[in-house]
């Protein structure tokens, strides 16, 4: 038991390092970009647009939008949302707020968990009455 949960911990913290983490940048840089977006469109008063649109395996197209005032905002789960600008900068900061709100919780259970594996190996050290082990530098996130 005492082996497996230094394994779990090494298994959560290399989820958060090359998945949460790197998640949690991207999203938040796509919702900026997104934002700076959208102001630019509200500080230029920008009613039509010619852009390119990616199709796809990195295929664009060239689009003409007539209409600025609502955009579609993808959700999550190849959904899109139709919103206006203010609508869509509300969402962006929600969801801003719940990508930070996730990666500080798995953050928490991670000091959890490791806190749970001292105490246990602490507890089988004692039981065997063996000498204490020289601190080990720990990773700091």
């Amino acid at each position: 038991m005492g082996s497996d949960l230094p394994e779990k911990v090494k298994r959560f913290e290399e989820f958060v390092d090359r998945r949460v983490k790197p998640d949690l940048v991207r999203a938040i840089a796509e919702r900026s970009d997104l934002r700076k977006n959208i102001e630019n469109l509200e500080r230029n008063s920008v009613t039509s647009l010619r852009t390119l649109v990616n199709l796809g395996s990195e295929v664009y197209m060239q689009a003409d939008v007539p209409d600025t005032k609502r955009i579609f905002v993808d959700v999550g789960l190849g959904f899109h949302v139709e919103f206006t600008w203010s609508e869509a900068l509300n969402f962006i900061s929600l969801r801003e707020e719940k990508l930070s709100k996730q990666i500080e919780e798995y953050t928490h259970l991670i000091a959890s968990i490791k806190s749970q594996i001292k105490l246990v190996c602490e507890g089988i050290r004692e039981l065997l009455q063996l000498p204490a082990e020289k601190p080990v530098q720990e990773r700091v996130f």
